[in-house]
């Protein structure tokens, strides 16, 4: 029975990354618990994964109201530095 509850550190990644998006199933979700007893790689994985998932989700809501866009002046200067290096 606990040979079915072993997973390797690929799988445990794969489900690490299938949890912070709710697409792991709740067998999983023991099975990623039970790999993180033997593995502080894994867990330290995780736990570095959900941070960067965190400031990721931050830095997105920071941006979201912002258009980044080239003014006229800048396209037509990038426009002529084109039109020089096709010479």
């Amino acid at each position: 029975m606990f040979k079915k509850l072993h997973i390797t550190c690929d799988e445990a990644t794969t489900i690490c990354d299938k949890s912070q998006y709710k697409e792991a199933s709740i067998l999983d979700i023991i099975k990623l618990n039970i790999h993180f007893i033997g593995c502080k790689i894994c867990r330290l994985y995780t736990k570095q994964n959900s941070k960067m998932t965190g400031l990721f989700k931050i830095k997105s809501l920071d941006c979201k109201g912002k258009t980044n866009c080239m003014t006229n002046a800048d396209k037509d200067a990038l426009k002529k530095q084109f039109e020089e290096i096709r010479k």
